[in-house]
């Protein structure tokens, strides 16, 4: 039987969280806001309802249709603008993440206005477009969790691929599959694995078409992009469908071989990626849609029950790429067996999971986690909301007890990478460099349940950690899990962060304007965790530059709300309040608009952008698009893209290329304006006075 996992990179982050682009995301001045002294004075003067305020007007922007935020069919874009390249390599994508944001952005207008309407409208349209029918993964019931899946090392460049599958290296058995079908299937298997995947081609841009129907009426299409090692920034990614009949691409293999070398040939087949920090984000808005929804007795059942659900399949995201155990320090390190079949998961969440099958005259299928753990994914949020609201329980059997663990375990990792400054450095893995390497060969020292350190986790180019949305995001997460615990430990990890950012203030705020960091630059290596915080005095962080991110901005003024209402930090809530003010200093019709640099288009330390090669191997193909475009080898970003020349900004960007000045754009992204709108709602219902 032929299993074959594709090596799926996954990048969830959207702008904002980006390894690939925000290094270069440098405003290289202030952005004024332009408003009176008589206007700033007003808006520096408001109280909770006007925050809430806030709130509807900015929700009604995204929702008004002539703003450009949602497809006909409802779904979210990345953003507005089309000519857009971070980890979607166009504007009018979409991905997990986006829809998270969307279906957060209902669960706090619940409780602005009483309606579920939109709550339950973001769940269903989340699970028509981004979870995959049984009909888009037909072979599922084919799985067999003593063979997940075939090992394929993980290299380093694009240029190392394709890579060989070994048979030689053992892997692990499977210990969920059996819950998941007994809660969710027949017993023995189930017909839909029940998760979304990360990136859908909303207009169909590529023309691909459902399951490579060539279409170009089509849309709402799964595709695919990173799958070729740590830089492969998305400047040289080769964008492929998720449904292969070898139509498109080469005529043998169709994108497979770009990737796998396999030595019994391809198969047609199916296969999609799930990112688990998007679909854990969803469940935590779901805990507070219901204590909004108790309120008012409204029903959102139908939602709840998807998240429980949702909830269970992310669980496939704690256990190791191919079920090895822990630690692992070899390629023939010990495979586990059903008597300690455990000894594969570590509790925390991973940075994607996997699952595919075949499509044609015999059935197999597969499933895979992910080795490689970022802090910046963690969600104790969602650990509590499983464990403490009925509606979200696990219905596996052994679901609680793991989310309790992961509700433990995720402190200590935090607190293991926390700096002495505060700061949370990146994160660790049980692969290293992709192929279960020594990691002691090249000098780490730092071990977390002896899984080795690493500062970047996944991403290298630029480096995945480096971003302060990185920052924010998991400590958002922390902040709302102390006001609703009061969890000791958990106040520990935050006052630090807190005590840090505060330190920054005089810097934050400047006048009536703002910045936040944006590029950070980390030294050493954390202590070895025996279970005791050290204050890991090797390890260190400092600021590279700032920026005036609207979405990291409004994740900070986020964090620093909660932890305010937990705590009564007249600090904390002053900075929260001082930066929600001066983002809506930038408001316009549309959202919050800020100029930004984008010297990444046309080329700076990690590549050449829109120019940048695609690693296209010698004597490959050639291959097509769709659209008729060409892949071969010498092949640009822009190459393979060449609808992107039609684009109304595309001048623009090649005038600043010739002139070599980066081009300025203003966008509205779809995570960082409904960060803005939870952000003020979650200020004034906490700080109503």
């Amino acid at each position: 039987m032929k299993i074959v996992a594709l090596f799926l990179l996954l990048v969830e982050y959207v702008f904002g969280g980006h390894p690939m682009h925000h290094a270069s995301h440098q405003t290289p001045k202030w952005y004024s806001h332009g408003k009176s002294d008589e206007y700033i004075k007003k808006v520096r003067s408001a109280t909770g309802q006007d925050y809430l305020d806030r709130f509807t007007e900015q929700y009604n922007k995204i929702h008004n249709t002539s703003n450009g935020y949602f497809s006909q069919d409802g779904v979210p874009y990345h953003s507005v603008e089309t000519l857009m390249v971070e980890a979607p390599d166009y504007g009018h994508e979409t991905t997990s993440e986006a829809f998270s944001y969307y279906i957060w952005l209902e669960a706090a207008n619940i409780y602005v206005s009483g309606s579920v309407d939109g709550f339950n409208t973001a769940w269903d349209l989340n699970e028509k477009y981004l979870i995959p029918t049984t009909t888009w993964q037909p072979t599922d019931t084919s799985y067999n969790p003593e063979s997940p899946a075939e090992y394929a090392p993980e290299e380093d460049s694009p240029a190392d691929y394709p890579v060989p599958i070994s048979t030689n290296v053992q892997v692990g058995v499977d210990p969920l599959a059996d819950e998941l079908a007994t809660a969710y299937g027949n017993g023995n298997s189930i017909q839909q694995f029940y998760a979304t995947h990360w990136l859908l081609d909303v207009d169909n841009i590529y023309g691909f078409g459902e399951k490579e129907s060539g279409n170009a009426n089509d849309r709402n299409v799964f595709i695919n992009t990173f799958q070729r090692g740590p830089n492969e920034s998305v400047w040289r990614t080769i964008p492929q469908p998720e449904w292969e009949t070898f139509k498109y691409g080469d005529s043998q293999c169709g994108f497979l071989d770009l990737f796998i070398d396999d030595p019994n040939g391809c198969s047609q087949q199916w296969r999609y990626t799930g990112a688990p920090d998007a679909d854990s984000r969803s469940i935590q808005a779901t805990y507070w849609a219901i204590q909004y929804a108790q309120s008012s007795g409204s029903d959102i059942s139908s939602s709840t029950s998807r998240a429980q659900k949702l909830g269970d399949f992310l669980r496939y995201s704690m256990w190791d790429k191919y079920f090895k155990t822990i630690p692992c320090y070899s390629e023939n390190c010990p495979a586990t067996s059903w008597s300690d079949s455990w000894n594969s998961t570590f509790y925390l969440i991973s940075w994607y999971y996997a699952w595919g099958g075949n499509i044609g005259s015999y059935d197999w299928s597969w499933r895979i986690g992910a080795s490689h753990i970022h802090q910046g994914y963690q969600n104790i949020m969602t650990a509590y909301a499983i464990l403490n609201q009925a509606e979200l329980n696990s219905k596996t059997s052994s679901g609680l007890d793991q989310w309790k663990t992961v509700e433990d375990r995720n402190l200590e990792f935090w607190q293991w990478l926390q700096t002495a400054e505060g700061a949370i450095a990146g994160g660790a893995t049980n692969s290293w460099d992709g192929d279960y390497s020594n990691p002691a060969q090249d000098g780490i020292t730092g071990y977390f349940y002896e899984m080795p350190y690493v500062e970047a986790p996944v991403y290298h180019c630029p480096p995945s950690n480096n971003w302060f949305g990185m920052q924010v995001w998991p400590m958002e997460r922390l902040a709302e899990y102390y006001y609703v615990s009061k969890d000791s430990f958990a106040r520990s990890i935050l006052k630090n962060w807190i005590t840090w950012v505060l330190s920054l203030s005089t810097q934050i705020i400047n006048g009536n304007d703002f910045q936040v960091p944006s590029t950070l630059n980390w030294q050493g290596q954390p202590d070895n965790w025996t279970g005791t915080y050290t204050g890991n005095p090797n390890l260190h962080v400092t600021i590279i530059d700032w920026s005036q991110d609207a979405g990291v901005a409004s994740e900070l003024a986020h964090t620093l709300t909660f932890w305010a209402a937990a705590e009564g930090d007249d600090n904390a809530q002053t900075l929260a309040k001082n930066i929600l003010d001066m983002l809506y200093l930038h408001v316009d019709d549309v959202g919050v608009s800020i100029p930004e640099a984008r010297q990444d288009y046309i080329g700076n330390e990690y590549g050449d952008g829109f120019w940048e090669s695609a690693y296209v191997p010698q004597g490959w193909g050639p291959g097509t698009y769709p659209n008729g475009d060409t892949i071969t080898y010498g092949d640009q970003f822009i190459d393979i893209r060449s609808w992107y020349t039609n684009d109304p900004m595309w001048p623009y960007v090649q005038e600043c290329k010739a002139n070599n000045t980066a081009p300025v754009f203003t966008y509205h992204r779809m995570w960082a304006q409904a960060a803005f709108a939870i952000a003020n709602a979650d200020y004034g219902r906490l700080f109503p006075n």
